[in-house]
């Protein structure tokens, strides 16, 4: 992994565990807990790249969890690449935030997985400081891989399974 993502994973996991401390009566995510871990997740070349070094040997040989969850899920539902995942995983379970155009307008929106809905306050509560802003660590990420050549491409998880049909 490059030094530069690590930082990034670093800081997104320092931030993040802030909040999770923050929000720890109502979070039920825990090992084995996998219903944010599912297909279609993509994630930067980057990221990927640094998921291929870290587990070739995974990549090469082992066989994908069944299509619907991610293919890195084991048969408990633990991550198999926990020590590299990608940035999208490290923020999965917080109460999310986000801002978009609408009709010329700057609306917010806000989300969270239903298992951690409940134990309140309210999601439409909460001051902006305990939500994770989605925009600002994806531009980070979005830097760091322009300036690694890669542009704004993106890999499926499942794509990185080099055996059982896929690349």
């Amino acid at each position: 992994m490059s030094d530069s993502l690590r930082m990034l994973h670093e800081a997104v996991d320092r931030d993040a565990g802030a909040l999770q401390r923050v929000h720890a009566a109502r979070l039920q995510c825990r090992r084995g807990c996998h219903e944010c871990c599912v297909d279609g997740l993509t994630v930067f070349e980057v990221e990927a790249a640094a998921i291929r070094n870290a587990f070739p040997e995974l990549l090469a040989s082992g066989i994908p969890h069944s299509e619907g969850g991610c293919a890195f899920l084991d048969e408990e539902g633990a991550c198999r690449i926990y020590t590299a995942r990608p940035y999208v995983c490290r923020t999965q379970g917080l109460p999310l935030r986000w801002l978009s155009d609408k009709d010329g307008e700057t609306v917010e929106y806000r989300d969270i997985c239903p298992l951690n809905e409940p134990g309140g306050p309210e999601l439409t509560e909460l001051p902006e400081n305990r939500c994770w802003t989605l925009g600002p660590w994806e531009s980070r990420l979005a830097a760091l891989q322009e300036r690694n050549g890669s542009g704004g491409e993106r890999v499926a998880l499942r794509a990185l399974f080099r055996r059982h049909g896929l690349p």
